[in-house]
């Protein structure tokens, strides 16, 4: 499973490191450290967290997560698989974008929960771009 660092969690979150930080110090979410002394967070540990944030959605500067071109950088949350296809949702900062795509493309990509993906929005389709 894939593990983040703070910045990477911040970013992925819509938050700064300082405020990614402070969650971890007040045990919002779990963080373990590497051989190096990082503080990283497991992918699904990440994901769960994401959900709840987003719920919440409330940023520091009081400005919502936005990204340029509509890519939306954030974490896979959810991958429902059927015959045909497939359903899955990201967690990009307070956004939470659901694509109906079908499950080869899912396998192609090797989407799971916890991995970092990039949701690009054009009208009404959502594309997902593995990161």
């Amino acid at each position: 499973m894939q593990s983040y660092t703070i910045g990477q969690a911040a970013r992925l979150l819509g938050v700064s490191p300082d405020t990614a930080r402070r969650w971890a110090d007040a045990g919002r979410v779990v963080t373990h450290r590497d051989e190096g002394g990082r503080r990283l967070i497991d992918g699904r540990d990440l994901a769960a967290f994401s959900v709840e944030v987003g719920q919440g959605a409330h940023f520091e500067d009081g400005e919502p997560y936005t990204s340029a071109r509509n890519a939306f950088p954030g974490i896979v949350t959810a991958v429902k698989l059927g015959d045909v296809a497939a359903q899955v949702e990201i967690q990009a900062g307070p956004h939470r974008l659901v694509s109906l795509l079908t499950r080869e493309a899912v396998e192609e990509l090797g989407l799971e929960v916890g991995m970092q993906a990039t949701a690009r929005v054009k009208s009404t389709s959502v594309h997902i771009d593995r990161t």
